[in-house]
């Protein structure tokens, strides 16, 4: 089976090289790497070349051991349109939103060859974006989603370099294929179970990618009033993503639009006829868990069949009881471990000068739309996620327009993304 002996991944962030030691372990394969041309990955590239072109990934839990390691990568491609050679899978490591400015600048006589294609962290509808780009050149290449990416690597030192630190492992996750029988999944499967990682085969890739738990809880923590006055407003104190309001976004108000968010996305599932999601169980079970004293068996079990306002109390609840890690242990004044301290970053010079908006919400924005698009196609009304969409394209418009005068990145315009969009409902129409 020609699907792992030579394997590309493109993208040069922490989580290429963590999944670089993954593969290079597990399928002693050919591996090379592909990053588009920035100031950042000039710094990669260089720190790389440095080194004899070998990667190295610490752990900072001792129970991970199967995550840490180092490799070389045998073929480095400065730019993607630089990329050649006979490739068996590609691995899309770039963040969602770049998958086909990724694709698109890749030559074409590469993409005819290549028998699969790998989706780490995709969006929902993602597969059937690249499924229709590749399958217009390629129209047997395998196109595979994750629900996510694994756990939690960054930069050792937040130095971008050729060492990452791997400071968290997902104990689940889930994938799925557009071939019903795939060797390769089965090949995924049988890796992950050695990093201790449960995976899950769904029947589809877009079920795979509505496992995703930023789509459930990004839009509410992040497309509101405090979160976005504190990515955007350069000057006050630092908030925290996952706190209480005032030191965070958590509110009565927000819990309850959190909630209004997932019913408009099982909505959209039961709409395509896939299974539907428990939440608090998603949040609790596949993420992290919280003591049973603090939210029973029972209720999270029933979590779906409850009214809405005994729903808002357990996310409540959910929420402040991982105020702290409730299984870390206590110091001798019993403090447990900030667990919630994750700040909100803000606006920043990005390394080409351009004042630019943060991951986290720039990836949400894509996210929340492609679904509003998909909604829109299918005719289900979704309210809550319009709300958010609305919110957070005021806030960009109004601060592009107090920073004329600044250089400002492309992350700072109203899109509609509606290429990407066409390309899904397409795709969906025909599955």
């Amino acid at each position: 089976m020609r699907d792992m002996k030579r394997v590309l991944i493109l993208g040069t962030g922490p989580a290429s090289l963590q999944l670089a030691v993954i593969l290079k372990k597990g399928f002693r394969c050919h591996l090379g790497i592909a990053g588009r041309e920035s100031i950042r990955s000039a710094e990669f590239f260089e720190s790389l070349a440095g080194s004899g072109q070998r990667v190295r990934v610490s752990i900072q839990n001792e129970k991970h051991h199967a995550m840490e390691g180092e490799c070389r990568m045998d073929d480095i491609f400065r730019g993607f349109e630089t990329i050649e050679g006979q490739w068996d899978t590609l691995i899309l490591a770039v963040t969602t939103d770049a998958y086909m400015e990724a694709m698109r600048q890749i030559d074409q006589d590469v993409l005819r060859k290549v028998s699969s294609l790998v989706l780490i962290s995709p969006t929902f509808g993602s597969n059937s974006l690249v499924s229709g780009f590749i399958g217009q050149l390629n129209p047997g290449a395998e196109v595979i989603s994750f629900s996510t990416y694994i756990g939690d690597t960054r930069w050792v030192d937040d130095q971008v370099s050729n060492h990452v630190i791997t400071t968290g492992v997902k104990k689940k996750v889930y994938i799925g294929s557009t071939r019903h029988h795939s060797d390769l999944v089965h090949r995924l499967c049988a890796l992950y179970k050695q990093l201790d990682i449960e995976l899950e085969v769904m029947r589809t890739p877009l079920e795979a990618e509505a496992r995703n738990i930023s789509l459930y809880v990004h839009p509410a923590l992040f497309m509101n009033d405090f979160s976005l006055n504190a990515i955007f407003d350069e000057s006050g104190s630092r908030k925290y993503v996952y706190k209480l309001f005032p030191e965070g976004p958590i509110t009565q108000d927000l819990i309850r639009n959190m909630l209004s968010q997932w019913k408009e996305m099982m909505n959209i599932l039961d709409r395509l006829g896939m299974r539907r999601i428990n939440l608090l169980k998603f949040m609790t079970e596949d993420n992290y868990p919280v003591r049973n004293e603090s939210l029973s068996r029972r209720d999270i079990d029933s979590f779906e069949h409850l009214e809405s306002i005994h729903q808002e109390y357990l996310l409540y609840i959910r929420y402040a009881s991982l105020l702290i890690d409730p299984f870390s242990q206590p110091d001798p004044d019993g403090r447990y471990f900030d667990f919630s301290a994750v700040p909100i970053r803000s606006m920043f010079i990005n390394l080409e000068g351009c004042l630019d908006i943060p991951r986290m919400p720039k990836e949400d924005y894509y996210r929340i739309k492609i679904i509003q698009g998909i909604a829109g196609f299918l005719k289900v009304e979704c309210p809550t996620i319009d709300r958010f969409i609305s919110a957070y394209e005021s806030k960009i418009v109004s601060v592009a327009l107090a920073h004329k005068d600044r250089s400002l990145s492309g992350a700072f315009a109203v899109q509609s993304f509606g290429e990407d969009l066409a390309m899904i409902c397409k795709d969906i129409t025909h599955s």
